[in-house]
């Protein structure tokens, strides 16, 4: 696996951490994380979002979802198996996973259920007032406040 080390070019940047936070999780490519369970993304409204995730035989219990930083981490504990079962055929996944989704800034999750086996994570974008666009008025020059003039005084 190739890694890069990007901390050079870091190195006269102030704030931008999180950007170095995101070139580090894209380079970590685990092949098993993009295979199992399987999600979609939804997009439900101009600052509304779903993950749902197809987890059939895990719990509520079994679930465990939390957000930090600017990354939600989605983890199943598999259940302990029962001695007495014989399987002729086994197709339903049930291992242990952790999942994880980078959010973009301003991005929280609002609420999680869980319904037939698919788990559904809603996500809101609430920017607050003082990163929204507001608009500037433009005053022509006779109407605006005017720069006071200097009379006759010495710099």
């Amino acid at each position: 696996m190739r890694t890069f080390d990007f901390t050079p070019l870091f190195r006269s940047t102030v704030g931008f951490d999180h950007l170095a936070r995101m070139l580090d999780s894209a380079a970590r490519v685990d092949e098993q994380t993009f295979a199992y369970p399987p999600y979609n993304i939804e997009k439900l409204g101009e600052d509304k979002y779903r993950i749902t995730m197809a987890i059939a035989g895990f719990a509520e219990s079994d679930l465990e979802i939390t957000a930090q930083d600017h990354t939600l981490i989605i983890i199943g504990h598999a259940r302990k198996e029962e001695a007495s079962a014989q399987y002729l055929h086994r197709g339903i996944a049930g291992r242990s996973f952790e999942r994880r989704f980078e959010l973009a800034d301003y991005v929280r999750p609002a609420g999680a259920t869980l319904v037939n086996g698919l788990l559904h994570v809603d996500l809101v974008r609430e920017v607050p007032e003082a990163m929204k666009p507001r608009r500037i008025e433009i005053s022509s020059r006779g109407t605006g406040p005017t720069a006071p003039a200097i009379e006759n005084k010495a710099a």
